[in-house]
C-alpha cells in the first residue's frame, strides 16, 4: 500500500449539514461508479466517520471520510499501482467535495 492520500475541505455548514450532503453525495457517486464498472463493498457509517471500500479492475481502495463541525477530512488508501494516479484522483476529490459542500 502506498501512503494515504489525505484531502481537507473546509465549511462553513455545520457538521450535521455536512453529514447529510456527504449522505447524499455518497449516493449519487456509488450510482455512477457502479455504472462505471467499480464494485461499491463496504460503505458504512460510525457516528460522523464513513468507511469505505471499492474494487475496480482488480484494484481495491479503502478509505474513510470523517465530517467535523468545521472541515470534512478523506483519506484514501490506494494501492501502489493507482497510487501513480493520486494527485488526480486528490485535485478530483478537492473540486467535487468543494462544490458539494459550498452549493446551495
Amino acid at each position: 500500500m502506498a501512503k494515504p492520500l489525505i484531502v481537507e475541505l473546509p465549511h462553513e455548514l455545520g457538521q450535521a449539514e455536512a453529514k447529510r450532503r456527504i449522505e447524499s453525495g455518497v449516493d449519487q457517486g456509488r450510482a455512477l461508479l457502479a455504472k462505471s464498472g467499480v464494485t461499491i463493498g463496504n460503505l458504512a457509517w460510525t457516528g460522523d466517520r464513513l468507511d469505505f471500500a471499492l474494487s475496480a479492475l482488480t484494484q481495491s481502495v479503502d478509505g474513510s471520510i470523517d465530517v467535523g463541525p468545521q472541515s470534512v477530512r478523506i483519506e484514501v488508501r490506494l494501492p501502489l499501482l493507482l497510487a501513480l494516479f493520486a494527485e488526480k484522483v486528490k485535485k478530483s476529490l478537492g473540486k467535487e467535495g468543494t462544490l458539494l459542500l459550498t452549493k446551495k
